[in-house]
């Protein structure tokens, strides 16, 4: 007898059952009062239809090969990072799982896009393992942040490598210098000097990079309380006083405002001060720079104005990383770390608040911190979200 009619046959004869076991039951009953009961209670889904759920919501891309590598199941995050194209598997896939199924073990597979389509993320990576009975499944996931993380990590190690090189090589010649003219009085003080400048340097830059460690995660915020931003622009603008006039720049300051914002006046001081800073090392001698701040709806606005070189369009969106300068040689030449602004940027993040750039090449630049007023609904969201890592 085949299957179909070994089927066939077990179909009828339950239904013949069912339908015997109900005729029974209304005979033997027959004049009795019929209690009323509760109605079968609804099972559910099963177990396999919980399975499957899971299987079809994973955020991993997950795909079942049969042995000779045709798709049995997979799920639609499979489709989305391309591990699956018009129900055919990567080869790369296919290949790992004959690798996996060869040495019984499972198999790391990088599944990265050989060219980018749409929204597609830039890096895959998949673990092939056997199901037994011929079968594989490919477990993929989305590691394009990893990816740009360990870029980010390898290109911040080389750029502090090159700027700690640089001042130390530095201090290393000329202390030698130093040596060969220890019978001139006048020579030792001058490499003296340049020693005293480049030691200088070094240590601000190890003191910024401290400061950028702490604001990206390193250690716990402080925590946020009511800072009046008058005195916040005071004690920057008392701190970059001495290189505005070695420089001969004057700074303007508008009336104060009796603003406030929750945030850590330390931070917040430090951020300012950089922007200072940042607008003397790149005016011209004798110019201005101005501090003005305002109040736009529920937000408080501080501008630093200068009216020096000016940052071209196509540098505007990279002035805040790290170690970027517009013009290196007069970076070097006034001291500058390269760190500074974005120091400013992940400070005024943690804040719950942004920087904005406006600046033309010969005209100047001016940057504003934008932050939560004190009180409204964004100043509380910040302070709740004042934890480690801030919003970089």
């Amino acid at each position: 007898m085949s299957l179909l009619a070994s089927l066939l046959l077990a179909t009828v004869a339950l239904l013949v059952g069912l339908v015997g076991g109900v005729a029974l039951g209304r005979r033997g009953g027959a004049g009795q009062p019929v209690a009323p009961g509760p109605s079968p209670a609804d099972p559910g889904p099963t177990l396999a239809d919980l399975l499957l759920r899971v299987f079809r919501s994973s955020d991993a891309g997950l795909v079942v090969l049969t042995h000779s590598g045709e798709v049995v199941l997979h799920n639609p995050r499979a489709g989305e990072l391309g591990v699956v194209r018009g129900g055919v598997v990567d080869v790369r896939a296919r290949a790992a799982c004959r690798q996996a199924e060869a040495g019984a073990a499972p198999v790391e597979v990088d599944l990265s896009p050989l060219e980018r389509r749409g929204r597609e993320p830039s890096a895959v990576l998949a673990h092939v393992r056997l199901l037994g009975d011929g079968f594989t499944v490919v477990e993929a996931a989305d590691t394009s942040d990893v990816v740009r993380l360990e870029a980010t990590r390898r290109d911040f190690v080389a750029n502090v490598s090159h700027e700690l090189k640089t001042p130390v090589g530095a201090v290393g010649l000329l202390a030698e210098a130093v040596v060969d003219a220890a019978d001139e009085p006048a020579e030792v003080r001058r490499f003296a000097n340049r020693i005293l400048k480049e030691s200088t340097r070094l240590g601000a830059l190890v003191t910024e990079l401290i400061a950028l460690s702490r604001l990206t995660g390193a250690e716990r915020l402080p925590e946020l309380s009511a800072v009046d931003v008058d005195e916040v622009v005071n004690e920057a603008l008392a701190r970059s006083r001495l290189s505005a006039e070695s420089a001969g720049i004057d700074i303007t300051v508008d009336r104060s405002s009796g603003l406030e914002v929750d945030g850590d006046r330390t931070l917040l001081i430090t951020a300012l001060s950089n922007l200072l800073e940042n607008a003397i090392a790149y005016s011209p001698p004798e110019a201005s720079v101005s501090i003005s701040r305002r109040q736009v709806d529920d937000t408080v606005e501080i501008a630093v104005t200068d009216r020096g070189i000016g940052i071209a369009t196509q540098h505007q969106a990279r002035v805040f990383e790290r170690f970027f300068r517009v013009d290196p040689a007069r970076s070097r030449a006034t001291g500058g770390t390269g760190l500074g602004l974005a120091i400013v940027k992940h400070v005024v993040a943690n804040h719950g608040g942004e920087v904005r750039l406006w600046s033309s090449l010969g005209t100047g630049s001016t940057f504003t911190i934008c932050l939560p007023a004190r009180g409204t609904d964004n100043a509380v969201a910040a302070v709740a979200t004042a934890e480690p890592g801030g919003r970089a």
